[in-house]
């Protein structure tokens, strides 16, 4: 893992230019902390959402990859600028990220992404991850967001993936039974998700070549 220090300006640079950025004073990554943004009131909400819409036309690849090796601010914005700008070619790069769950927080972004793409692949990242973590009651890390994107995907394509682990009984059920405070499943990435392609149809993903792409 790269940690932000001096000795890495490459690394310094590229959080300085995607991560940092403050909207109304405070950093890009907290907007995007739990979907925050999407409490703003719309004065505030979409000149962040136009910051966000130009971040994901601008980044390369590689700078993209530089922040999925760094620290969870960094691979937290990564993955919602990926799924902003729907480069669905990181599908597999972040559904191992979501598996290993070596950071907190990061997963947030990947479930985001993975919904964006919105596909039967990446119903299928989903589907691994909750099939991993639900049998772990002991573990409180992005269980209520990978559901929410596997109901969102399975609102698009019209398939089931979600069914079987909110059946009765399910692993649904027995993970967030055992929870301090059990919450039902919630379509809330439903909402992220139509923020980011209203943002899209105002300007939409820009045509031209990426630098590194």
């Amino acid at each position: 893992m790269r940690f932000p220090r001096a000795s890495d300006p490459e690394l310094l640079n590229v959080i300085d230019r995607y991560v940092k950025p403050a909207t109304q004073g405070v950093g890009r990554y907290l907007h995007l902390l739990h979907g925050n943004f999407a409490r703003d009131d719309e004065s505030e909400r979409t000149p962040f959402l136009q910051s966000m819409r130009d971040a994901a036309r601008e980044i390369t690849d590689e700078e993209l990859e530089i922040l999925l090796e760094s620290e969870w601010r960094s691979r937290l914005t990564a993955s919602w600028l990926i799924g902003f700008d729907r480069r669905d070619h990181f599908r597999d790069i972040l559904g191992d990220l979501l598996l290993a769950s070596q950071l907190c927080f990061a997963g947030q972004g990947y479930c985001f992404a993975l919904a964006r793409f919105g596909t039967d692949e990446d119903a299928q990242h989903l589907t691994v991850y909750l099939d991993r973590y639900l049998r772990r009651p002991d573990c409180q890390y992005d269980q209520h967001w990978a559901i929410s994107a596997l109901l969102h995907i399975d609102r698009l394509t019209g398939s089931n993936h979600a069914a079987r682990f909110l059946a009765p009984g399910g692993l649904w059920h027995q993970w967030n039974e055992a929870q301090y405070r059990p919450s039902p499943p919630s379509r809330f990435i439903d909402e992220l998700c139509a923020h980011a392609a209203e943002d899209a149809a105002t300007g939409g993903p820009s045509s031209a070549p990426r630098e590194g792409a």
